[in-house]
């Protein structure tokens, strides 16, 4: 690993994207690798999952990352990794709003003293430059969302990311826009009732947006 590209001399976490195992790409060739070989296809290969938390340990053993992790990872699997763990997984990134609130697998996390970051805080509007949750109504504009925002002289944006954070989750929203950058990092200061943390709870409908089975069928690692 070159960690030299980075500028940097370790990572203070490195995770497992996803739970699959696709075909090497060497860098020189395409980086990033994307889910496509150069036939347009998806190429698995057949590695199992602790063969590659080995090698993820490995990175830990010479000094090359601090903590290691998991990604986009259901519970079974998290409990499988834990059986034979050397170095236990630091923390799980999830999609995770109000529209998916993964509550069983983040509880599950904190029974195991796994720290959960959620990305794609914003639900649908995370995913908008790339074609997709158009149909679905924002949690930007969504009435509750904007009510509870109004009450606090928040917006919407504020209160959607202090949902996951009061809960003790992680959030690591993005944007192209300075003034929402700056927006973003004041959504502490202020609290949620336990009412208005339920209500914006109960926007659950198990609303995954991030599924590599949309690439490839075989992929359906949330089946």
């Amino acid at each position: 690993m070159q960690l030299e590209h980075w500028g940097i001399e370790y990572f203070d976490l490195f995770l497992i994207h996803f739970p699959v195992s696709l075909q090497y790409v060497d860098p020189s060739h395409r980086y990033p690798a994307e889910w496509y070989g150069d036939d347009g296809k998806v190429h698995m290969e057949r590695v199992p999952m602790h063969e590659t938390w080995k090698a993820m340990e490995e990175l830990v053993d010479d000094g090359l990352a601090k903590n290691i992790g998991l990604s986009n990872c259901q519970g079974s699997l998290i409990l499988d990794v834990l059986q034979y763990a050397k170095y236990e997984p630091q923390v799980l990134q999830i999609e995770l709003h109000p529209y998916l609130t993964q509550e069983p697998l983040t509880n599950l996390c904190k029974l195991w003293g796994i720290a959960v970051t959620a990305y794609s805080s914003f639900g649908p509007q995370s995913y908008l430059e790339l074609g997709m949750g158009k149909t679905t109504p924002s949690l930007l504009q969504h009435s509750t969302i904007g009510a509870i925002a109004s009450a606090h002289g928040k917006t919407p944006a504020q209160v959607l990311l202090r949902w996951a954070t009061q809960r003790g989750i992680a959030v690591i929203p993005k944007s192209n826009d300075h003034g929402r950058l700056v927006s973003n990092l004041q959504c502490g200061g202020f609290d949620l009732t336990e009412e208005e943390l339920a209500a914006i709870s109960g926007l659950n409908m198990n609303y995954r947006l991030n599924d590599p089975v949309n690439i490839e069928p075989r992929l359906s690692i949330f089946a």
